[in-house]
Order: structure tokens, then sequence, then C-alpha cells
């Protein structure tokens, strides 16, 4: 076997750190709903172009206030459109960074099959204990819940049997543990191959609450990061995309 020259050798050790220090790590702030979306379009962006992406999950309410607080990301995620734009507004952002990554969608769901009905009308008949939803002032998918609900004239009967999750990832596991026999969770959570993939559910239609706009916006912290910058592009890829769409999601 022919020695490699000191040159060639020199060479590769060069190009080994070259390509070490172009690889950035981004912090991500990611709205709960979109955690099984994130996980495929994270993976799929590290492999891509070796940055490292960190992941946060939670609810859009609570990172707000963290961010201002000076918590430690480069990018949000959010489950709506208006915590970006007052972000935004007060210079929290790289300007120009916003933009909508997608529409989501709200399901009263139960992990019990043939527990919801195709209409939604389990909520006029009243017949459970407890019913589950994200706490509105933190989460844009709680929200959407309460909005549906007064729209629906049910809000007041129900009222009185509600769990609140923190999040709605929390929102979730209440009922998918039984603690709540049925609660509104975004559509991403239970869909698959085009489907609810379990359980039963009625996907709420649009026109009962204000539209479930998602932006993502390149935070402050993150402006001279340039993984930060090519994370967002790519997050507007066709490919990408495809990916969302796969989750129950609109663009």
């Amino acid at each position: 076997m022919k020695k490699i020259s000191r040159t060639l050798m020199a060479s590769l050790l060069s190009l080994g750190v070259s390509c070490a220090a172009q690889a950035e790590e981004v912090q991500v702030a990611v709205a709960a709903n979109f955690t099984a979306p994130m996980k495929v379009i994270a993976a799929d962006f590290e492999k891509a172009t070796g940055h490292k992406i960190v992941t946060t999950f939670g609810a859009t309410g609570k990172f707000y206030a963290q961010i201002q607080n000076g918590a430690p990301f480069d990018v949000f995620l959010a489950a709506d459109d208006e915590t970006p734009a007052k972000l935004e507004k007060e210079n929290g952002t790289v300007a120009g960074s916003r933009f909508t990554y997608a529409t989501g969608k709200l399901v009263l769901w139960s992990a019990k099959s043939d527990y919801v009905d195709a209409k939604g009308e389990i909520l006029k008949k009243n017949t459970f204990a407890h019913i589950a939803l994200a706490t509105p002032k933190l989460a844009p998918y709680g929200l959407a819940a309460e909005e549906a609900m007064k729209k629906l004239g049910v809000y007041d009967a129900l009222q009185p049997k509600f769990v609140q999750g923190e999040s709605i990832g929390q929102t979730f596991t209440f009922v998918s543990t039984g603690n709540a026999e049925l609660g509104f969770v975004a559509l991403s959570q239970v869909y698959e191959g085009g489907k609810i993939k379990s359980g039963s559910g009625w996907i709420v239609p649009a026109n009962l609450h204000n539209p479930i706009c998602q932006d993502a916006v390149i935070l402050t912290k993150g402006k001279d990061n340039k993984a930060a910058a090519e994370f967002t592009k790519y997050l507007q890829s066709e490919s990408v995309k495809t990916v969302i769409r796969s989750f129950g999601y609109d663009l």
C-alpha cells in the first residue's frame, strides 16, 4: 500500500477542519403541535447540511415569555402568527424573516373507537365527564377550541368539565391516557396516511374558529447564525412542504 504524502494528509485534515468549522448549531423553539413533522424535518436537514438542530417543544405563550427573558433560541416556530408579529414589533427578530410555514387543523379526538361521531354531535349531547383543551392564553389551538365551542353554543355547558393542558402536547396526553374521554388536539398529532390513525375524531370545520396560521421567524440571537438562515430557507422548500402536508396541515 502506498504511503499518503504529507502534503495530501495535510490537505485532508485541513478539509475536515474546514467542514467542521462551517457546520453550526441552531436552537429552535417549536410549538408542540408541530413535534412529529419537526422531528422528520430536523433529521433530513442535518443529513443535508451537516448543521445540528437542537429543538425544544412547548406552548407558544410560554416561549414568548422565555424569549422575552433571554432564552437562547435562534429560531421560533410558533402555533400562531400573532406572537411572532409581536416579537417583530418589539425588535426581537431579524427583519423580513417571518413567514407562515403551516396552517393548522383542529380535531375533536378520543382514544376510544367510535366515541366521537363524524359531526361532533357528542358536544351537544354532553354525556362525558371530562373534555380536554389547551389553555387558550398559552396555546393557539386551545383558543381555537374555545372559539369553536362558543360558535356551536356549547361553551357554557361544557366549561365545568374542562381539563386544560399548558400545551397541545400535554392536552393530547390527557386524552390518549384516558384522563379525559375526549379533547381538542392538533390534527397532526393523530394523523397518518391521510386519515386519523387511531381512536375516533371529528375535524373541526375551519369556519368555526379563526385560521391557525403558524409563523416562523429568526430571532435576534440567530441573526449571525448561518444554520438559522439555512434552516428557515429549507423549511420553505417544496420537499419540506410535502412533509408538512403529510401530517394534515394546509399551506
